[in-house]
């Protein structure tokens, strides 16, 4: 772009005081890679397509799924099926052609995570589960590249950058990862459709000023979002210098594959196609359903016995202690907790693995899916 004249498609851009042709040309120049073409990385990845952002990185593995709709809007309808990569890249490219979309059709892992990150720029964190967010944090901290952290929960979100010098990492805001299912993601939690897209866009702009140099990034500071008040507020964040990874006597200099830790099953686990055995020959047992009312609306196993997750504790007298108790969410999450705590009181309690989400697919497929 240094030898040809801008584009007309930026002149919006060009204009801006302290922009101009030099910013624009740094944004070609830049390299952002997304993690996550989902709730997060379509909004970001539109804007940074429209901005001009020469090199655009995306990794993902997923297919596009009717679920991801309502707030994946890099996806239409007729898209369904296909992989989120192949989509969004040609989606990105017909926004703007003069930008270079690189795939990765890979999940980010221990293996991998350096050798993407360092190719980059700015790191923009698109995740839905702690270990890959780990993973991104730590790999960003490691290769000295900036990280545009977001996430979403419900009406809320939070934004910050992360892995700059002198700045914190998210390791600064939680040292470890929570454990396996304490807490939910949004496919059990949900999400309102548009707070990704302000979010999203959030994480955009702060990846463009990085790039361009402009204006005050979001080091040292986390963004709150609350969506149903309107409400953003700000909390200072300085850097813990005793992180493990980003202090001043860093004890982790490693990747750490959490995933590894996270998905594994326990001896407490039981399969939907067990519990349809159980369920066929009449072996004695209570299915607890500790899901929320409103997804119980939506679809149920027949004869469970609703008991949301946050009243079990005060409910926990209502079920017998003679018999096994079989516990379960939509995925699995939820009941996991749920099945700890009983555990602990003396149930003989049991995870459905894969929850009603699982049953729906292998068992009954006559369910309503959510």
């Amino acid at each position: 772009m240094e030898n040809r004249p801008v584009p007309l498609r930026y002149s919006r851009q060009t204009i801006l005081p302290g922009f101009g042709v030099e910013g624009q040309q740094r944004l070609h120049a830049g390299r952002v890679l997304i993690v996550g073409a989902g709730g997060l990385g379509s909004p970001a990845a539109l804007y940074l397509a429209a901005a001009g952002v020469g090199t655009i990185g995306l990794v993902d593995f997923d297919a596009v799924d009717v679920t991801n709709l309502q707030r994946q809007v890099l996806y239409s309808t007729d898209e369904v099926g296909q992989l989120k990569l192949d989509a969004a890249a040609a989606r990105l490219r017909g926004i703007n052609p003069d930008i270079t979309v690189v795939p990765h059709d890979a999940k980010l892992d221990a293996t991998n995570a350096m050798e993407l990150v360092r190719a980059y720029d700015v790191v923009i964190d698109g995740t839905d589960n702690f270990p890959t967010r780990y993973l991104v944090n730590d790999a960003c901290v490691m290769t000295r590249t900036p990280n545009v952290y977001g996430s979403v929960f419900r009406f809320e979100g939070q934004v910050a950058v992360f892995g700059t010098p002198d700045g914190p990492c998210y390791r600064c805001l939680h040292p470890e990862p929570p454990p396996a299912g304490l807490i939910p993601n949004c496919a059990e939690a949900g999400v309102l459709g548009v707070l990704p897209g302000v979010i999203g866009t959030l994480q955009a702009t702060e990846a463009i000023k990085l790039l361009t140099g402009m204006g005050e990034p979001l080091v040292g500071r986390l963004l709150l979002y609350d969506a149903l008040r309107l409400r953003f507020r700000e909390i200072a964040l300085p850097r813990d210098r005793e992180c493990p990874v980003c202090g001043d006597a860093p004890t982790i200099r490693t990747l750490v594959a959490y995933s590894d830790v996270c998905d594994m099953a326990t001896e407490t686990d039981m399969t939907v196609e067990e519990l349809n055995r159980w369920r066929r020959d009449r072996t004695p047992h209570v299915l607890v359903d500790v899901r929320e009312p409103s997804e119980a609306a939506i679809s149920r196993i027949e004869g469970s016995h609703l008991v949301p997750l946050g009243s079990l504790a005060q409910r926990i007298d209502e079920l017998p202690t003679d018999v096994p108790i079989v516990v379960h969410c939509k995925h699995g999450g939820r009941s996991a907790r749920a099945t700890t705590m009983l555990r602990a009181k003396g149930y003989d309690a049991r995870n459905l693995t894969g929850g009603i989400a699982a049953w729906a697919e292998r068992i009954d497929p006559s369910l309503a899916r959510y």
